[in-house]
């Protein structure tokens, strides 16, 4: 079984002897896990409140940008939650296991962002399109009423899709604008807008029907 070991040295007469015992921090930790594999809230938050700033200071020094990095440890710790069998302990301590998988979705994060930037860059750069959203959505729609439902299904989506269509709708912000007004990459915007729209046509199919 691998473990973080302390070193102790314990005086002896003519000589030092050295004594090799597990760090008290990491017992603690394997502790908080066992609670957590059994349902225990409070265990999974003091995990949480002990190691989210390291994690997300490494998270930040690969991806640069501190949205982003508050999102891959907030993904990091719900595999914990999700799946607590997924922290091994015959394989190490509880702090490399979770940095190790902090690094991994981080530099997965760089990849998918360099990949989109190269297929962006060689891709015709058409001048974004600013729609009405409600001209968008209700496209076909016939009936009246349907810019007003529109708009209130528009209330209900969630926080960052909404945020980032109302951007759109009522500041005439192009996408590149919104990315880095919120900080976030490009591609986040365009998927968020996607997500948006398909949940409006769900919404409103759902209420034509």
């Amino acid at each position: 079984m691998v473990r973080t070991l302390d070193i102790l040295v314990l005086p002896v007469p003519g000589r030092r002897a050295i004594v090799a015992v597990p760090r008290l921090d990491d017992a603690r930790d394997r502790d908080l896990v066992r609670q957590v594999r059994a349902g225990d809230e409070g265990a999974f938050r003091s995990l949480f409140r002990r190691y989210a700033p390291v994690a997300k200071g490494l998270a930040l020094r690969i991806v640069r940008q501190a949205f982003l990095a508050e999102e891959i440890v907030q993904e990091a710790f719900l595999v914990l939650w999700r799946d607590p069998g997924a922290y091994r302990e015959d394989l190490g301590t509880f702090r490399v296991w979770l940095l190790a998988t902090v690094h991994h979705r981080a530099v997965d994060a760089v990849r998918r962002e360099e990949t989109y930037r190269r297929r962006t860059s060689q891709a015709p750069q058409d001048p974004v399109e600013l729609e009405d959203i409600g001209e968008t959505v209700v496209d076909g729609m016939n009936r009246a009423g349907a810019r007003e439902e529109v708009r209130r299904a528009v209330a209900e989506l969630p926080e960052a899709q909404r945020r980032v269509l109302e951007m759109m709708y009522f500041d005439g912000k192009t996408q590149s604008t919104i990315a880095e007004e919120l900080g976030v990459p490009l591609g986040t915007v365009k998927s968020r807008t996607l997500l948006a729209m398909r949940r409006l046509r769900t919404r409103l199919g759902e209420e034509d029907g």
